[in-house]
């Protein structure tokens, strides 16, 4: 199973539906709390090569992308084996 970061923030309607499409597959993930103007948001940014919205979704340091690639991903059939499951 990948090492999975998602960069979120608060009243962010993309960030709880990719948080709950994570939980629904019951991985482990770790959320970073990154509200804008942030050191966090800064990393993000950095990380996702200029990206400034969140969700920011990383898999074992590489960029998915954010909530709509991620559900891409899902409806393509592709999020399973990325997940190990």
């Amino acid at each position: 199973m990948p090492v999975i970061e998602i960069y979120t923030q608060d009243f962010c309607p993309f960030c709880a539906r990719a948080l709950s499409l994570l939980r629904k597959k019951g991985v482990e993930f770790m959320e970073i709390y990154a509200p804008p103007g942030s050191a966090r948001r800064a990393e993000a940014q950095e990380r996702a090569g200029g990206k400034t919205s969140v969700p920011q979704i990383f898999f074992d340091g590489k960029l998915i992308g954010g909530c709509d690639d991620m559900m891409a991903l899902e409806h393509a059939g592709k999020l399973d084996p990325l997940l190990g499951l």
